[in-house]
């Protein structure tokens, strides 16, 4: 059983891709540094958000997975991107490109625009907490 709870109260508009809180128990704390679309050259791959997402969650649950979780136990992510008007045209696509590869457990999350991320070709970057069991 996971560690992590999920908590929407109806009080509150409907999440979307989100929850509004995650509490978590009794598990080990798992700290996921900021990942971007970097392939493993260290190059920025993508032309565009969409793809540079699915590559940057791609890396985020790599490193969970390589700590021992899955994303189920991610309990916070939060999403640095350059553009939040693509971000928000875009909300679709990557909710799918989140549920192929993270399934519908939504962690809690937030979307911060930023001027620029570290690698100056990056549109997107996401970091996060996990709890594991």
């Amino acid at each position: 059983m996971s560690p992590v709870h999920r908590i929407n109260p109806v009080e509150l508009s409907p999440p979307t891709g989100f929850s509004h809180a995650v509490t978590a128990t009794g598990g080990q704390l798992v700290f996921l540094a900021g990942q971007t679309a970097l392939d493993q050259d260290g190059k920025v791959v993508g032309d565009d958000l969409t793809e540079q997402f699915a590559t940057a969650l791609t890396n985020l649950l790599t490193a969970l997975r390589a700590a021992g979780g899955a994303p189920a136990d991610l309990a916070r992510v939060t999403v640095y991107a350059t553009d939040v008007a693509d971000y928000r045209k875009r909300v679709a696509e990557l909710g799918a490109v989140w549920r192929r590869l993270a399934g519908r457990d939504y962690p809690a999350m937030a979307v911060v625009g930023v001027a620029r991320l570290w690698d100056e070709q990056a549109l997107v970057e996401l970091d996060g907490i996990a709890v594991l069991p």
